[in-house]
Parts: structure tokens; C-alpha cells; sequence
């Protein structure tokens, strides 16, 4: 097996925990390597750090996944999945969709795996994980027997690890309809077509932060996707709600969704450009108990927050204008490169130009199956503040 070696100096992130090896930190030349192949990973002075995958074509040149010499095989993937698996059943017991793995935050840098059901969904991230698909199917065969293995990897960020963007049944086949219990609500899930792996499982958590808060209440969900938020508000008790989406396919779907929970009579949804629908609806002077905001991510690379804060503001802006006295605005951002910090200053100057007093009752990231890895910060990425306008 290939070492590679590192600079004087640049151990010390690693070896405290965080995986990534970064291209200017090797010492050894990188063209001598082959994208995904398996190499161990040393000290300036050649002492073993920990093993893992190679990539010369990707800024993040290596990505640990052990610290012990042990072979990077199927039985490897099995025993980490089983811990992760172990952790699900704590922290989610009797859900049957939950995030199973979550990248490094399991250990296991480079792939998710979403289930729904007896459907596995796998998005490999990078090209070291390509390389080790067999592997990690058939772990997933041995632990679960899965109804059907389906591989998610249209994403982006695979380009960066010159790899190409594809979406296919892997093993198995899917059921139609895929239904799965996401937190009080059911919901149809499409694994290969629908956004991320099907559905968004980071706010389940964040869901029960409507209950006791919106019994009898007009609910207005901006960005409404196929109905998380607005199914979860219906069933607390709701007396209307509207969930708006840009997409034709997201909003039949959350129509769907809530004809299958028997909320249709209280649940309107309406494809709209969220930013449009905003000013309209302030121009008119409609008023909402409670809004509802969980936008995908603006910022996509930390050149370009800037500009994404403009687009938050402005969203979080019309949002809160749209409150009446002592209603509530739950607003998320999912973008990683925008802080906690950041994003309570977006919210504190959206408000002051919104002309309203409001006060932060709660701050919260998200749900337990995404688990946050101390060492690595990337690993944590959703905040969601609940908003009360004072006045």
C-alpha cells in the first residue's frame, strides 16, 4: 500500500480528529497517485496517522476513515454501519426513515445513506468511496436485506471529484408508492427523482416545535417542498394553512401527502415564486399567526455569501411583515458556509428593516440522525430559530 506523507506541521488537525487531508498540506507529490486508491497516511517524520482514500484531482487530497491499520474491506463497512445503526436506534427508536449515515459524522467520509422503509438510498460523494461501492452494498445487503438499493449520485459536488452525476436502482426495486413516517405524518418519498435522497429528514426534530403553538392558527410554509412543515402544522390543530412552492412536482406531491394524513381540508398548496408571492401578499396586507421559512441552501461556496445574505434578509424581511402582533416566524438556513452567528445577525437586521420588535425564543440545528462530529464543524449545518414578533 502507497503512504502519504504530510508536512512538517500539518499533522496536528488530523491527528485531533478532523479527516481531511488538504493538497497543500502533502509532502509527497500527488500526481504519483490514482483517484480513490486506498494509501496510508503519515507525519513528516513517517509515523502513522491513519488510512484512507486518495484523490490528486480534488482540493481535499485525502480522507481518513481508520486510525488503526485494518483492511478497508466489506467487513469494514459492515462494522461501521452496525455502529451507526446502534446510534440510530437510540436517538430515533421505531422510525423507519432516518438519515443511517451521515458522512463523517459516522466516520465514514464520502457517503450518505438515507432509509426509507426497506429502501436504502447511497449518494458516494467522492471518488475513494466510488471505488469501494461493492464493498459497501453488499454491507448493506449483509446488515438489512434491503427491499431495494438506490443510488443518488446527481450531485454537484461529485464534479469536483471528476465524477459523472447519475441516479439508478443499484440492486432491488422500489415499491410505489414509497411511503415512510417522517416524525406525526406520512409521506410518499421519491427516491430517484425527488430533491436530495427523496426527502429532507434534517428538521424532523424541528417539526414538534409547532405543537402547542399553532392550534387554531393561519400557517403560511414558504417553501414548502412536499409538505413537512404545513402536514406537521395541519396535524397540531392548525385552523388553515398555505405551503407555497415554486415546483409543479413539490406542491401535487404535498397535496398528495396530505390527502393521504386526511389534512386536505385545512392545507391549500399553491405554486408560487416564493419572493414574488411575498410582495404580493404584503401588498394586500394578508397576515399569518405563524410563518414558516425553510429556503434550500443561497450560499453554495463562501465567496458568495454576501450575496446570499441579501437574499435572506430580504425573504426573512417580507416574512416578518407579514406577522400579526405576537406571531411567530420558524425560518432555517441549511447553507453551511453562513454561521450561527451570521445567520442571528441576518435575522436581527432583517428585523429592524422589517420595523418590527422581535425577540429569539429558541435556536436549534438538526435532527440526531445527523450527527455532529466535535472535530470536524463542517458536520454541522441547519439552523432553525423560532421568531416571535413582540409588537
Amino acid at each position: 500500500m502507497k503512504t502519504l506523507r504530510l508536512k512538517p506541521g500539518e499533522d496536528r488537525r488530523i491527528r485531533e480528529g478532523h479527516p481531511w487531508v488538504f493538497a497543500n498540506e502533502s509532502a509527497s507529490p500527488l500526481s504519483g497517485y490514482q483517484a480513490g486508491e486506498t494509501v496510508d497516511v503519515e507525519d513528516a517524520q513517517g509515523e502513522f496517522i491513519g488510512r484512507g482514500y486518495v484523490n490528486p484531482h480534488s482540493l481535499i487530497a485525502a480522507r481518513i476513515l481508520t486510525r488503526r491499520k485494518e483492511a478497508i474491506d466489506q467487513p469494514f463497512f459492515r462494522r461501521r454501519l452496525e455502529r451507526a445503526l446502534a446510534y440510530r436506534e437510540r436517538v430515533c427508536p421505531g422510525a423507519n426513515a432516518y438519515r443511517l449515515c451521515y458522512s463523517e459524522g459516522d466516520h465514514l467520509p464520502g457517503i450518505i445513506v438515507d432509509r426509507y422503509g426497506g429502501v436504502y438510498v447511497l449518494q458516494i460523494l467522492t471518488a475513494g468511496m466510488e471505488a469501494l461501492l461493492e464493498e459497501i452494498q453488499g454491507a448493506i445487503h449483509d446488515l438489512f436485506a434491503p427491499r431495494a438499493i438506490v443510488a443518488r449520485n446527481d450531485l454537484p459536488s461529485r464534479k469536483l471529484e471528476g465524477l459523472p452525476q447519475e441516479k439508478r436502482v443499484l440492486s432491488g426495486e422500489i415499491p410505489s408508492p414509497l411511503v415512510a413516517r417522517v416524525g406525526e405524518v406520512e409521506m410518499e418519498v421519491d427516491a430517484l427523482e425527488g430533491q436530495k435522497t427523496g426527502l429532507f429528514l434534517d428538521q424532523r426534530e424541528n417539526y414538534r416545535l409547532l405543537q402547542g403553538r399553532v392550534a387554531g392558527k393561519r400557517i403560511l410554509d414558504l417553501f414548502c417542498y412536499t409538505g413537512g412543515w404545513a402536514l406537521h402544522a395541519a396535524r397540531w390543530g392548525a385552523e388553515e394553512v398555505v405551503g407555497v412552492d415554486g415546483s409543479a412536482r413539490a406542491v401535487e406531491e404535498a397535496r398528495w401527502n396530505a390527502e393521504r394524513n386526511m389534512l386536505s381540508p385545512c392545507c391549500r398548496f399553491v405554486q408560487e415564486e416564493v419572493f414574488e408571492g411575498l410582495r404580493s401578499r404584503e401588498q394586500r396586507g394578508e397576515r399569518f399567526d405563524v410563518v414558516i421559512l425553510d429556503p434550500p441552501a443561497f450560499v453554495k461556496s463562501r465567496s458568495r455569501i454576501r450575496e446570499a445574505l441579501k437574499g435572506y434578509r430580504e425573504v426573512n424581511r417580507r416574512a416578518i411583515r407579514l406577522l400579526s402582533p405576537g406571531g411567530l416566524l420558524m425560518t432555517s438556513s441549511c447553507s453551511y458556509h453562513l454561521e450561527r452567528e451570521a445567520f442571528r445577525e441576518m435575522l436581527r437586521r432583517a428585523a429592524a428593516e422589517a420595523g418590527r420588535e422581535v425577540r429569539l425564543l429558541e435556536m436549534h440545528g438538526q435532527a440526531r440522525d445527523h450527527p455532529v462530529l466535535l472535530a470536524v464543524p463542517e458536520t454541522e449545518y441547519l439552523k432553525c430559530a423560532v421568531l416571535e414578533v413582540y409588537e
